[in-house]
């Protein structure tokens, strides 16, 4: 059955329709991860580096109950100016479309509806995961589990490292989603260029990525989705020692607080851009630009 609640923009759908490489972008890091008004700014930033690589932004959000693939410059300003719009993981899309709502889409419900949608390749800034403390909580992204289940392949600066990262490789093995490093043979940190665990497989060109998707192409079967782990480069990540003295700190302040379930994210990540001084939302910005300029050479050497 045909999806009636998605509204591609006329260039997707041209690019698609012609094999151009296309790159989806989600909207939560316009809605929620950065500051107003600079996440307009990095909004239309991320949308022109990709058009630099010769590839087609498709940023993802829902307006007024419908899936928009593809943001017109008035979608984008909404996105990043109005304060109500909500937070939309896999699970809240069906809601908020019977509701009318307008939200931002998550890393899990970006994914699928690309892949829905026809884009191969999906770009972010890092995954969610496995959080600490799980044997108590049971706390875990649904990006792992939505990861598993459709076959894009997300550029990425591995998963935040407020999460429990060993943890989190082990959940994608588990789920059988694909971990290469790019130019790594270390999983990176998010806002750190290493988290100091290993990765099984390295690529080091966009065209050896690319041979990895045909090879998921033609093997067939269950489809998941394969994780590319570019590092934020060494000049531009957190400085480490700073990183760990501010999260144990705000791991203690969290629990000091009684905070829990999906407050735990935001509030670790408000406290290091503060106790930063604004230090990580920069590193973070340089892994999302990398990873954004990857995926559409990524996506340029798939097409």
């Amino acid at each position: 059955m045909p999806n009636t609640a998605t509204d591609l923009s006329p260039e997707v759908r041209e690019a698609l329709a012609s094999g151009a490489p296309v790159v989806a972008l989600e909207s939560t890091i316009i809605a929620h991860g950065l500051p107003r008004p600079r996440n307009l700014d990095v909004a239309r930033e991320l949308e022109e580096l990709v058009r630099a690589e010769g590839a087609v932004p498709a940023t993802i959000a829902v307006l007024d109950g419908r899936v928009r693939v593809g943001l017109t410059d008035e979608g984008l300003e909404r996105v990043a100016r109005d304060a109500s719009m909500r937070k939309l993981g896999h699970r809240d899309l069906a809601p908020a479309l019977a509701s009318g709502a307008s939200g931002a889409t998550t890393v899990s419900a970006t994914a699928f509806v690309a892949a829905s949608a026809g884009i191969r390749v999906f770009a972010t800034g890092g995954l969610g995961g496995v959080h600490r403390g799980w044997a108590e909580t049971q706390d875990e992204s649904a990006d792992l589990r939505l990861l598993s289940e459709v076959g894009v392949t997300v550029v990425c600066a591995g998963v935040k490292s407020i999460l429990d990262v060993p943890a989190t490789l082990q959940r994608l093995e588990t789920l059988g989603v694909g971990v290469v490093g790019y130019r790594t043979d270390r999983f990176p940190g998010f806002y750190l260029a290493s988290s100091g665990e290993p990765v099984d497989w390295r690529t080091d060109t966009p065209e050896e990525v690319a041979a990895v998707m045909r090879a998921q192409d033609a093997l067939g079967g269950p489809r998941a989705s394969l994780v590319v782990a570019n590092p934020v480069a060494a000049e531009d990540q957190l400085d480490p020692g700073l990183h760990d003295r501010v999260l144990a700190r705000a791991l203690e302040a969290a629990d000091r607080e009684g905070v829990s379930g999906q407050a735990v994210t935001p509030f670790l990540l408000d406290r290091l851009t503060r106790w930063t001084e604004g230090a990580s939302l920069e590193a973070n910005l340089a892994a999302v630009r990398g990873n954004v300029a990857l995926a559409a050479r990524v996506a340029a050497a798939y097409a």
